[in-house]
């Protein structure tokens, strides 16, 4: 399995390469060439197995240079001890035929753990065939929950420093608590003015700065990627809907063959795309439902063809969804192009240069043949999270709380197809919006760790321990920069003076 780029279909490298690079070098992000196959037999046979012996089936296809003993060996260190309860990835029944994927078990609390455990793994197993030596940078911006993962599975990792940019207003208060307070030796963390994308363009341009890259080789080091541009956070991201699945085939609540629906709260396109790949592959997913909160830019695309990330930029109580540039759909339109890259070179740069772009009729019809959309606001966010714990006794996030109300909204419009709601996070990283959902706004917690406890009262669901332990820290990491600024944050993170 060799992989292209997005901007350069010439390219043909390694996963090795891919994942240790992060991003091609003309800015292009790395693809399969092709997409493996599965059949019902494949189904059938991961039913009885665990997460992690799932996991051992399905990564080999994409990545056919790592050997077996290093996949069995990193898989296991990823998804062992490190997670809470009997499974990495459960899936809970919550009505009629709809379940919810919980992906918040981890020791950050997200689903990014899902990959972000798994990646450290990758790439040095990666660098030690590609780099020839050279110290790794993971340069990560993030809109919250990328960067606490990314910290936590890189913290102390031979070999590599991890630098992680987020926007200072733009994340929640638990969220912040948990970068700036992280430990490790191989670790820097800086705020930025601005929103995530302007930490994502930032990110992006030092990535593909050739003046940056050649200081960075004079030091010995160079530059990857663990924000889902890198193809080693997306490929771990498909195993779980093949475990969903697995799961529900296990329990009888679907027959191997039927089609099932994913609602998936979106922001940068990483996650949902996954679920698309393993449909790709064979997995029956009758529809992908994109649920995007009022930063709706993925919505309009994926009703109308058109892209235009020219429009207000609302921050709300779901922050890891505040984007207006949703980098991963870039690998979906490229791969619907038949690995078109001068077409994709096109369209992102009309994005780049006017701020919008608009897909032929044609590929809109492939692109509304799996993917349904919907959006809503911070009241109907907050409004899904009340009614889902008083009709079902069940607590969900802000995030997950915008994947539901987009779905009861999908489902009232006819589609009765067994479904499963992605849950991203645990409601203790929103402890303050979640609350306030409950209550109608009348609580009497006044800070994170109070509202914390309140919610513990209210519900009796104990909040995990990874987020009880940060009460009293304190930060080791306050800077905060412009944009512009981000260059130099790096240098002087990483300690290069020449």
């Amino acid at each position: 399995m060799n992989y292209t780029s997005t901007r350069n279909n010439r390219l043909s490298v390694s996963a090795s390469f891919a994942i240790a690079n992060g991003i091609s070098a003309e800015g292009g992000l790395f693809v399969p060439e092709t997409i493996p196959q599965t059949d019902e037999a494949f189904l059938a046979s991961l039913a009885p197995l665990s997460y992690t012996e799932r996991a051992r089936k399905i990564l080999p296809l994409f990545l056919t240079d790592y050997t077996e003993e290093e996949l069995k060996a990193y898989t296991a260190a990823a998804y062992g001890s490190r997670f809470e309860g009997p499974a990495p990835a459960p899936v809970t029944p919550l009505h009629d035929n709809v379940s919810v994927l919980e992906l918040w078990h981890g020791p950050t609390c997200a689903f990014k753990d899902m990959a972000l455990q798994l990646l450290p793994h990758l790439l040095t197993g990666a660098a030690k065939r590609v780099l020839q030596g050279k110290e790794s940078v993971i340069l990560v911006a993030t809109s919250g929950d990328t960067g606490k993962a990314a910290l936590e599975g890189f913290k102390d990792v031979a070999g590599t420093r991890i630098l992680v940019f987020f926007p200072d207003k733009g994340v929640s208060p638990m969220q912040k608590l948990q970068m700036t307070t992280q430990e490790g030796n191989n670790v820097g963390v800086c705020a930025i003015e601005g929103n995530f994308d302007d930490a994502q363009t930032g990110v992006k341009a030092i990535f593909t700065d050739a003046g940056v890259k050649e200081r960075l080789l004079k030091n010995n080091m160079c530059f990857s990627s663990a924000n889902s541009i890198n193809w080693g956070r997306l490929v771990p991201q498909i195993v779980y809907y093949f475990s969903a699945y697995a799961d529900l085939l296990a329990k009888g609540a679907i027959m191997n063959g039927d089609k099932i629906n994913f609602c998936v709260p979106t922001g940068n396109f990483g996650n949902i795309l996954a679920g698309w790949y393993a449909r790709r592959m064979g997995l029956p997913v009758n529809k992908l439902i994109c649920a995007s909160n009022e930063n709706d830019v993925l919505t309009e695309f994926l009703t109308t063809g058109r892209y235009n990330r020219r429009r207000p930029f609302h921050t709300t109580v779901s922050p890891s969804m505040d984007i207006l540039i949703s980098s991963n759909l870039e690998r979906l339109i490229f791969h619907l192009l038949g690995n078109d890259s001068d077409e994709t070179n096109r369209l992102f740069a009309a994005l780049k240069e006017n701020g919008e772009y608009t897909v032929s009729d044609a590929l809109l019809k492939e692109i509304k043949a799996c993917f349904a959309a919907g959006c809503c606001n911070d009241d109907e966010t907050k409004a899904a999270i009340k009614e889902t714990y008083r009709a079902h006794g069940y607590l969900c996030d802000t995030h997950t709380g915008v994947a539901v109300r987009v779905y009861e909204a999908y489902r009232a419009a006819g589609d009765a197809t067994p479904s499963v709601i992605v849950s991203t996070a645990s409601p203790y990283k929103f402890s303050k919006a979640v609350l306030g959902a409950l209550t109608d706004g009348n609580f009497a917690a006044e800070n994170e760790f109070d509202m914390v406890s309140e919610l513990e009262t209210l519900t009796g669901m104990p909040a995990p321990a990874p987020l009880k332990s940060l009460k009293g820290k304190t930060p080791r990491f306050t800077n905060v920069c412009a944009q512009s600024e981000m260059e130099a944050q790096v240098y002087g993170l990483l300690g290069i003076k020449d």
